[in-house]
């Protein structure tokens, strides 16, 4: 029977960790919207292959800095969130 404490070992994590949270979330909603985005395109009656591209483009843009994410300090991670908080919300035409 397993243990409940024997989760994820936290103790490494700074105070900072919220930043890093909020990034992630950031721009996985804004590479989820891409995904989503493509494949509406996808299944439109005549694809357009430049906004195809484009999106592709965006998305991958997007997931190389969540991939960056794990070397970046709290501030720069502070700034990536603000950056993907605001690019989602001009992205929904909010």
């Amino acid at each position: 029977m397993s243990n409940p404490t024997d989760g994820p070992d936290f103790a490494g994590r700074d105070e900072h960790g919220g930043e890093d949270q909020q990034a992630l979330d950031a721009v996985r909603a804004v590479v989820a919207f891409y995904s989503s985005q493509i494949l509406d395109e996808r299944r439109a009656p005549l694809p357009d292959e430049a906004r195809m591209d484009e999106l592709k483009a965006a998305r991958q843009g997007a997931l190389d800095d969540q991939a960056r994410l794990d070397d970046v300090e709290p501030a720069e991670a502070a700034r990536i969130a603000s950056l993907y908080a605001a690019r989602l919300q001009e992205l929904n035409g909010q």
